[in-house]
C-alpha cells in the first residue's frame, strides 16, 4: 500500500510541476492579444512626442520682465519725465559759450585780453594802468560804440556762485558753468541775480556800468573765464560762440 501510494506520488508530482510551468501567466495572455503591441507603440510614441515639445518649449521660451520684476517702457509708451529729461541730457550737445550781450555789432572791445603771443601793439593795449601800476588784463571789456548801458547777459548756464561790490571792480557776478569754466562779470550796475541762483544762457544778469579800476573805459563790461580747475585766465574770444 505505502508503495503504491509512493508509485502514485511519483506520477503526479511532475504532472504538477510541468503544469504550473506549461500553463501562460495573465501577463503573457495579454501580450498574446493582438492589439497590445499596436497600442504600447502608439502610447509611446506619445509619450516621446510631448516631451519633445515639452524641451522645444522650455527652450525657445523666454522670460518675460514681468517674471525679473523689470518694467521697462516700449517705444509706443509715454516715458517718465526722468527718463525723458536723462535722454535729452545724453542726446543734447553741449552749450557753447555767447558773447554777453544782446547786439555784438554795436559793441566794441575796448580792451583786448592780454596775450602773451600777441604783437606787442596789442600787448600794450592790454595793459591797464591803475595808480603808478600796470596790469595785464585778463579780460575782455565790452562798450557800446555810443558810451551808453546795455544789458549783460549769462554767457552760458550755470550757478552764481558770486555777487559782490568791490570798490576797485565794481559790482560782480561769478557763474560756475558745468564745462569746467567760470565767467566773471565786473563794472557792473543794476544787479539783478543773487549767489545760488541758477541761470540760463541769454539771462540777463545786469547792466554795464563803471568802476574804478577801468575808470577810463566810462560804461562797459568788463568780462572774463576762467578755469575752475586752477582758476587759470583764459582769452574769452577764442571761446565765444561767433555766431551770436
Amino acid at each position: 500500500m505505502n508503495d503504491q501510494n509512493k508509485g502514485f506520488q511519483k506520477e503526479e508530482a511532475p504532472k504538477t510541476v510541468q503544469g504550473a510551468q506549461g500553463s501562460p501567466s495573465a501577463w503573457k495572455k495579454l501580450l498574446a492579444k493582438k492589439w497590445v503591441f499596436p497600442a504600447t507603440y502608439v502610447a509611446a510614441a506619445a509619450i516621446i512626442l510631448t516631451l519633445m515639445w515639452v524641451y522645444q518649449d522650455a527652450g525657445t521660451k523666454s522670460v518675460s520682465q514681468e517674471d525679473l520684476g523689470i518694467k521697462v517702457s516700449s517705444n509706443d509708451e509715454q516715458a517718465p519725465d526722468n527718463a525723458k529729461d536723462g535722454a535729452v541730457a545724453v542726446n543734447a550737445q553741449a552749450e557753447t559759450m555767447q558773447w554777453p550781450v544782446k547786439d555784438r555789432a554795436a559793441l566794441d572791445v575796448s580792451v583786448p585780453f592780454y596775450d602773451t603771443n600777441a604783437t606787442n601793439e596789442v600787448k600794450q593795449a592790454a595793459m591797464i594802468q591803475y595808480g603808478d601800476q600796470l596790469t595785464p588784463h585778463t579780460a575782455i571789456d565790452l562798450k557800446a560804440k555810443d558810451g551808453s548801458a546795455f544789458d549783460v547777459l549769462a554767457a552760458l548756464s550755470g550757478k552764481v556762485t558770486a555777487v559782490e561790490q568791490n570798490p576797485v571792480v565794481g559790482s560782480l557776478v561769478e557763474i560756475t558753468h558745468s564745462n569746467g569754466l567760470i565767467s566773471v562779470y565786473q563794472s557792473l550796475a543794476e544787479v539783478k541775480v543773487t549767489k545760488g541762483a541758477e541761470v540760463k544762457k541769454g539771462d540777463v544778469i545786469a547792466k554795464a556800468g563803471r568802476n574804478e579800476f577801468e575808470k577810463e573805459d566810462g560804461v562797459h563790461l568788463h568780462f572774463e573765464v576762467r578755469q575752475a580747475a586752477d582758476n587759470a585766465a583764459v582769452n574769452p574770444e577764442t571761446i565765444l560762440n561767433a555766431k551770436q
